[in-house]
């Protein structure tokens, strides 16, 4: 092996709890009491940042059944680290990405005669049926069939069926203010794919039917269906209120350290442009990361760090891979931890503030860690603290 690539490429590490997501699916699970009710750990992107083999097995151990991804790469990759579990892929713009999860034995999405056309092409390719999820629009005005197209495809999807080319497992949706308690719009949702579902089994289609992400899955027992889906609930990423109410617990952590330190006279301009002036002879200390490794440019001056447990302001503007800390008349020292994302408990900065500074959501800002060149760890109680599972790679 070569010396250089012990070395790491970036300098930013995060830190993944996978007691947290098991913790967190298991209260998914709790609540969602029905047995007949399945639930989904929605692994997508990387599992929001947090690594999707090792985010599947813990979300699996705390009892979720089924694992939803977007694409078939990202089922692929979790069928070949030996998951065996039933994965959805509900993204697809070729035949040949049906045909290669249907080999895989993974379910599709079918949104439209294109796509159901696709599912029926694996079905004939891979000699065994395609497992056909028809995601109807009710109402998010995104991914699904709209209504007026509805009685077509059930039509063309019964033909197929008889064929023996597909089997179409469920009709399903999903929720434009599932984060919203009490929204109108939850309600009207669900009795548009109930009128869906009543026409699919009309059809001679004996499907089931699934809407309801995270919160809804957590506040709203009539929508829970066959299965729930839950994505942001087992990272921890609900509203600060919401997660609190059912004790989930963020599960990433994100450190990096301090590189340089430096005393700087009163007037001293820092970083690009000057956006902040130093008002009083102060330190700085130079930190590694920046946003090439995740942390957004738009949270120059909004953002600060915590070292030795002390929280620190960023000033001036955050660059491609390094930001600026005013310590006052703190001494740090080179080398120290620096905490970008932390616990509450501990008085850390939070995924959640990052979120709200930015007007976005925690879950984008995890996302911005599913870079390869991240330094990824996780720990969980039984195995400890280890480098992430990349045996997808192999």
């Amino acid at each position: 092996m070569e010396a250089w690539s012990n070395i790491p490429r970036r300098y930013l590490n995060v830190l993944v709890d996978l007691s947290a997501i098991e913790h967190n699916t298991r209260v998914v699970r709790q609540v969602v009491g029905r047995p007949a009710a399945a639930v989904m750990a929605v692994v997508k992107a990387d599992a929001y940042g947090h690594g999707a083999i090792d985010v599947a097995r813990a979300a699996l151990r705390g009892g979720a059944t089924w694992l939803g991804v977007c694409t078939t790469p990202e089922a692929l990759e979790l069928r070949r680290a030996g998951l065996d579990a039933p994965i959805l892929a509900w993204l697809h713009n070729s035949a040949e990405s049906m045909r290669l999860a249907t080999a895989a034995g993974v379910d599709v999405s079918v949104q439209s005669a294109r796509t159901l056309a696709f599912a029926v092409d694996a079905g004939r390719a891979v000699g065994r049926p395609a497992r056909v999820h028809l995601e109807v629009d009710t109402g998010l005005g995104r991914g699904g069939a709209a209504f007026d197209h509805l009685a077509s495809i059930l039509n063309a999807a019964k033909s197929a069926q008889s064929q023996g080319l597909i089997n179409v497992v469920s009709v399903w949706s999903h929720l434009s203010h599932g984060e919203v308690r009490g929204h109108n719009t939850l309600d009207e949702q669900a009795e548009f794919l109930a009128r869906a579902w009543r026409q699919a089994k009309k059809s001679g289609l004996n499907v089931r039917r699934h809407l309801a992400g995270s919160l809804s899955a957590l506040t709203r027992p009539d929508l829970h269906f066959d299965m729930v889906r839950t994505g942001s609930a087992i990272y921890g990423l609900l509203p600060y209120s919401e997660r609190h109410s059912f004790d989930l617990r963020p599960a990433m952590r994100v450190t990096s350290h301090v590189a340089l330190t430096k005393r700087v006279e009163a007037g001293q301009g820092v970083s690009y442009e000057h956006d902040w002036i130093a008002p009083k002879a102060l330190n700085l200390a130079l930190v590694p990361a920046g946003y090439a490794d995740g942390v957004p440019r738009s949270l120059s001056g909004q953002m600060a760090v915590s070292i030795r447990g002390r929280r620190y302001p960023v000033v001036g503007r955050i660059c491609m891979d390094q930001m600026i800390v005013n310590c006052g008349d703190e001494e740090v020292e080179e080398g120290e931890e620096v905490v970008l994302i932390g616990g509450e408990p501990d008085g850390d900065p939070t995924i959640h503030e990052w979120a709200l500074a930015v007007n976005t959501t925690p879950c984008e800002i995890a996302t911005n860690f599913s870079r390869s060149h991240v330094n990824r760890q996780v720990m969980s109680a039984t195995s400890g603290l280890r480098d992430r599972d990349d045996s997808h790679d192999l």
